[in-house]
């Protein structure tokens, strides 16, 4: 019985010729992928020392610090206003608002025009040199609270002195911003002290050009009209309130609630003393009316006329005050360029480059010494021409 021969596995004979053929191609352009990069390492090297050195200067300061537990129990001392300047105060992460003052346009505009960084930069516009400047100072806030602001330059004096302008500029824009809680309830309290001093003395004038006549000091218009005008002006504070409250909260929250039921309460009284009080004449009716306008808004004067005192005070006590931690200080070591890493950089990809056209190179040269392949290739070249515009001329 004759037995047949059991045919070979594949050893796969192609993939190891391939790979032989791979290490042979790098033996043979040994010497160009080893002095090659070399090479270009060394002419990146002793370009890197004719390259304009560039030095950072660091400043670090620790931006002004809110207290709001504080402020806050202040505001309870007014009771129905304490809610009004409450919406405009939480702000989440203050560093990061820092941060963004730092990289505004107006702060920009004013250190471009400090230093004439127009110039300097070579910018055409001001958009470019604030985009230059953008590139040279870098600000970022860091976990321990502190905000770094590094700035790059040839001048080493000049970085420094750069920096210590971000933080300056910067308190020269607090200077003009409500930031803190303090601050934002300053400015509230301040505008509605204004506007109540003007109906005052408005309301004064009135209750002047009334006159007083027998029959209204016999009225007593200051015992019975105080108390109304005290009432009215501590429902108008409820409704600020009020107001206020439904920016932030539901008409479902217990504080919401036990503010409107403060106002209900307050309303009624008001009718009540109102229905208690005997009719006047048409003379004295309108003395008292002018009198009760005019309590009404010396009651709101002094209630907001203690709370910007108050928030004067906070003020003072938290104070939008920078803090630096760290002067910039022109450097002496420069932090660009870094010669190692340019040639390091520069020989491992000139010797990625170099293998990737030696490879290319031993294929081409394979390829032409296979018919098929050769007549691939000179469809190639007669498609690159054609991309091109060129003529194509036919083979012999």
């Amino acid at each position: 019985m004759t037995e047949h021969p059991t045919p070979a596995p594949q050893t796969g004979d192609d993939d190891e010729i391939s790979l032989l053929d791979l290490l042979h191609t790098v033996v043979d352009n040994l010497r160009l992928l080893v002095l090659g990069p070399l090479a270009v390492g060394l002419v990146a090297l002793g370009i890197s020392f004719i390259i304009t050195p560039t030095f950072t200067a660091t400043t670090k300061f620790l931006p002004p610090q809110q207290q709001q537990s504080a402020a806050a129990a202040m505001l309870q001392s007014l009771g129905a206003l304490g809610g009004l300047a409450g919406a405009a105060t939480g702000i989440k992460n203050p560093n990061d608002q820092y941060v963004s003052f730092l990289q505004s346009r107006s702060l920009q505009d004013a250190l471009i025009e400090r230093f004439g960084l127009m110039e300097r930069y070579e910018a055409e516009y001001p958009d470019d040199a604030r985009e230059a400047l953008s590139e040279n100072a870098r600000v970022s806030s860091g976990k321990d609270g502190l905000i770094t602001v590094s700035v790059d330059d040839h001048d080493p004096a000049f970085a420094a002195e750069l920096a210590n302008a971000h933080v300056q500029e910067l308190t020269l824009l607090l200077g003009r911003l409500a930031v803190t809680e303090a601050q934002q309830r300053r400015v509230f309290f301040e505008k509605q002290l204004a506007d109540a001093r003007d109906k005052l003395t408005q309301a004064e004038q009135a209750l002047q050009a009334s006159g007083v006549n027998v029959s209204a000091l016999k009225a007593n218009p200051e015992a019975a009209v105080e108390g109304l005008a005290q009432l009215q002006a501590s429902i108008t504070a409820q409704e600020v309130k009020v107001a206020t409250m439904r920016g932030y909260l539901t008409e479902n929250a217990p504080d919401f609630r036990q503010a409107l039921t403060e106002l209900n309460a307050l309303r009624a009284q008001l009718r009540q003393a109102e229905r208690s009080q005997s009719p006047a004449s048409p003379g004295d009716s309108d003395y008292v009316a002018k009198f009760r306008d005019f309590k009404y808004h010396e009651t709101l004067f002094e209630l907001f006329a203690k709370q910007y005192e108050i928030a004067r005070v906070d003020e003072s006590r938290e104070g939008a005050v920078i803090q630096i931690v760290d002067v910039a200080q022109p450097p002496n070591r420069k932090s660009k360029p870094k010669k190692a890493m340019i040639a390091v950089l520069a020989t491992l990809a000139s010797g990625f480059a170099l293998l990737l056209f030696v490879f290319v190179r031993q294929a081409l040269r394979n390829a032409a010494q296979d018919a098929e392949a050769a007549t691939k290739l000179q469809q190639l070249h007669a498609a690159w021409h054609r991309a091109l515009g060129r003529k194509v001329h036919p083979a012999n």
